[in-house]
């Protein structure tokens, strides 16, 4: 598998008028709910006034968010690396490099990792965080 389009993710820059913020800056967080799911929070709430959200995200090899849904949130997944599964609203879908999936609230959701991991940015309209 080749991680160089997400390492270049990884070490980007979120550019603004107002500011430039290094992707390198902004640390990766454990998600308090999923084992072996990480997310640098790129964009939050409090840049937006809670408008969207936007994160890079890796899930290690074989590990899985769970299904769940989010009441008030579309959620958008751009994969840059590796492969999984997304169910979507019960619907299987292959994550592979270039696939991008978007979930509606109240849409039930759950993402599967592949052997080498997978790589995506989520986007939250409102913002997830």
């Amino acid at each position: 598998m080749n991680l160089e389009t997400f390492e270049t993710f990884s070490n980007g820059n979120l550019c603004l008028p107002e500011f430039n913020t290094a992707f390198k800056d902004i640390p990766w967080t454990k998600h308090p709910k999923f084992e072996g799911v990480e997310q640098k929070n790129i964009i939050t709430a409090k840049d937006t006034n809670g408008k969207f959200s936007y994160h890079l995200v890796k899930i290690a090899p074989g590990k899985t968010i769970f299904d769940h849904i989010h009441e008030m949130q579309l959620e958008t997944h751009e994969v840059i690396a590796g492969e999984g599964v997304c169910i979507n609203d019960g619907k299987e879908i292959h994550y592979a490099p270039g696939v991008i999936s978007i979930m509606p609230e109240k849409i039930h959701h759950e993402v599967h990792a592949g052997q080498d991991g997978l790589y995506m940015f989520a986007k939250f309209i409102p913002a997830q965080c």
